[in-house]
Parts: C-alpha cells; sequence; structure tokens
C-alpha cells in the first residue's frame, strides 16, 4: 500500500486499520498522519517519536516511496531547476521561483507530452507516461522536506506534460495538495495550465474548490492556433471558450510571444476580443531562448506595443519576464539534455 497515492482521508482510513490489527493504541494514528505530507519523513525510522519497532514495521509494511533528485542548477536570479527520477528510471522536471514572499513551484504531470505544440520542449520528447499522483505530489513534498527551499506558497501545473490529459493522477494530487491533512495549499494558489481537453477542463470546473485555471492560448484564432497547436483539431477553440465560462473565478491566457508569428497588431486585437468577454487576464510571455528551434521570441518594444493594445481594449495583462535564462529552464529542456548525455533512460 502506497499511503501517499491516495488522498489524506484514505490514508488515514489505512493507517487506522493497520494500526488496529497490530494492536496498536488509536492515538498513533495522531502521530502518523502529520508525517505523510504536513511534517514529512523521507522514511518512517526517521519519525523518532515513535517507538523504533514501529517504525521498523512501517517502512517493511507501508513503505514511503521518493524520487531521485537527479540534477539542480540555480539560476542567477534565484530560479532552481530540478530533475527527478522515480524507481522505474522515469524523469521529470519541476522549478521553483522565488519572488519576495511568493516561492511558485512549477510542476510536471507527465514524462513528456503527447500534444506536440510547435514551440514546446517537451512535445518534441513526445508521450512517454503518466505519472501518478504520488509522483505529481512528491515533487512539492521533495520541497517541504528539504529545509533549504521550504514549503512553496503557489503550486502551478505548467511543467512537463498535459494535466488534463493525466486527469485522474491529477483529480487525486489536488486532493492531496490542497486537503488541511495533505499539504495544505489554498486551492487559490493552484493553478492547473492546459491547452484545452475539454471534457476533463469541465470535471475540473464542477469541483468545489476554487482551483485556478489557464489556458494556453498562443493564438487567437482557430486557423493560427491550429499551425501551433494540433489539439485544435480535436478539441477547437470555440469549445473550449464555453467550457471556461463555468470557472466561477478569473481564468487566465497563456500566450507565449513569438516573433513574426502571432505578435501582430491584428493579433493582439484579436486576443483582446477573445479576453475581453470572458474578463480574462492575458499572461504575456517571450518564448524561452533554446526551447524551439526554428523559433524566435519577440522583442521587448514589440511585446510592449502588443500588451498597450490589449489593455487599451479593456483586458488585463501582465507581461511576464523570462526566468532562469542562464539554466535550461524552458519545460523539457534539462530532461532533454540530461537524456543525451547518458543521464537518464531515454
Amino acid at each position: 500500500m502506497n499511503l501517499l497515492d491516495v488522498v489524506p482521508s484514505h490514508a488515514a482510513g489505512t493507517i487506522a486499520g493497520w494500526l488496529r490489527d497490530r494492536g496498536e493504541p488509536a492515538y498513533r494514528e495522531r502521530q502518523l498522519l502529520p508525517r505523510l505530507w504536513q511534517r514529512p519523513v523521507r522514511r518512517w525510522a526517521d519519525a523518532t517519536e515513535l517507538p523504533t519497532a514501529l517504525r521498523a514495521a512501517l517502512d517493511e509494511a507501508l513503505p514511503l516511496p521518493h524520487p531521485v533528485e537527479r540534477e539542480r542548477q540555480v539560476s542567477r536570479d534565484g530560479t532552481v531547476k530540478f530533475l527527478w527520477e522515480f524507481p522505474d528510471g522515469a524523469a521529470v522536471e519541476s522549478v521553483l521561483i522565488p519572488e519576495g514572499r511568493r516561492r511558485t513551484l512549477c510542476i510536471s504531470s507527465q514524462e513528456g507530452c503527447a500534444y506536440r505544440c510547435a514551440f514546446c520542449a517537451t512535445g518534441r520528447m513526445g508521450f512517454r507516461r503518466h505519472l501518478s499522483p504520488w509522483e505529481i505530489t512528491a515533487q512539492v513534498r521533495e520541497m517541504v522536506l528539504d529545509s533549504a527551499l521550504g514549503r512553496p506558497t503557489n503550486v502551478v501545473f505548467m511543467g512537463m506534460g498535459e494535466p488534463l490529459h493525466n486527469w485522474k493522477s491529477v483529480d487525486r494530487a489536488l486532493t492531496i495538495l490542497n486537503a488541511p491533512e495533505g499539504l495544505g495549499i489554498g486551492a487559490r494558489h493552484i493553478t492547473v495550465s492546459t491547452v484545452g481537453i475539454v471534457p476533463a477542463l469541465a470535471e475540473l470546473a464542477a469541483r468545489p474548490e476554487q482551483f485556478r485555471v489557464a489556458l494556453s492560448l498562443h493564438a487567437a484564432t482557430s486557423e493560427q492556433r491550429l499551425a501551433l497547436m494540433p489539439v485544435e483539431r480535436r478539441f477547437p477553440l470555440h469549445d473550449v471558450i464555453e467550457t471556461l465560462r463555468r470557472f466561477p473565478k478569473r481564468v487566465t491566457f497563456e500566450y507565449v510571444m513569438i516573433r513574426g508569428v502571432n505578435d501582430r497588431d491584428d493579433d493582439a486585437r484579436a486576443l483582446a476580443g477573445l479576453a475581453r468577454p470572458l474578463g480574462a487576464l492575458v499572461n504575456l510571455l517571450p518564448l524561452h531562448p533554446g526551447g524551439a528551434p526554428g523559433m524566435e521570441p519577440s522583442g521587448a518594444e514589440r511585446i510592449e506595443a502588443f500588451a498597450a493594445i490589449v489593455s487599451g481594449a479593456g483586458v488585463s495583462v501582465t507581461v511576464r519576464r523570462s526566468r532562469g535564462l542562464d539554466i535550461a529552464a524552458a519545460c523539457g529542456q534539462l530532461r532533454t539534455e540530461a537524456e543525451d548525455r547518458g543521464g537518464v533512460a531515454p
């Protein structure tokens, strides 16, 4: 039984039953459950408040799996990128972005990605496999285990993979991340970024928690989006926008600025026309250099002019600066580089 792969209420029930079968006092459950996520330990032997014999029995019957940190890169701007390897050799990335009191962790939901967006390094890798709930939440748990890193204030599903393609695992991971008995991160501080997988998007909208959603838009018309994102063929932009209307909180449009591709004035006006009826926030970000061979980021002046048009049309817009430019910070870059060096299995 992997206690880290189930929601906290299920884990509590399993622990209670296991303790009861051993004849242990009921209060042990109150000691064990916080050690999964609230005050986590890497293995039960580290929970020194428990008797030695009980810790040994727990490590044998209910071991706590964890990834191995294969690489860590630290940028001059404070961004930290991790490459995690799981027991079967699968490897994924996560990125910690500190900014004042805010500590945002960008996590992965798949090894690779099936959707092959033209500007994405992970897409060029192809799809390897889904991550299980514990593998998704382990990326956050590892931060809490390292006192030098600390608990993230915000979590964004913007790493490797398409979260809603792996909805079954992501759905459970959201509960583990948010539950007070879990990692205890507020729903409004958790953002799921998606290319727009409509059925799972509707299920996310139906959850009672106010999780944030960000649409990887990158083009304001169906025709232009299809040239960049093959998913448009299966889930047309019109259907995605209609589904986004079900979210009670403001949605965000993520828009990567690519020189000569989607950064014209007409593109800005079309984007504003799409965002205004939804009251969406538009988040502009330059294409990360090296993330997409053959494509270049829009220049700073072009981005500012583009933002001014969107803002002038009555739409809230932010311009996000690139982080980790001196490390392999585009999604999939570090994983691909490690594979080329033979550091992880292809």
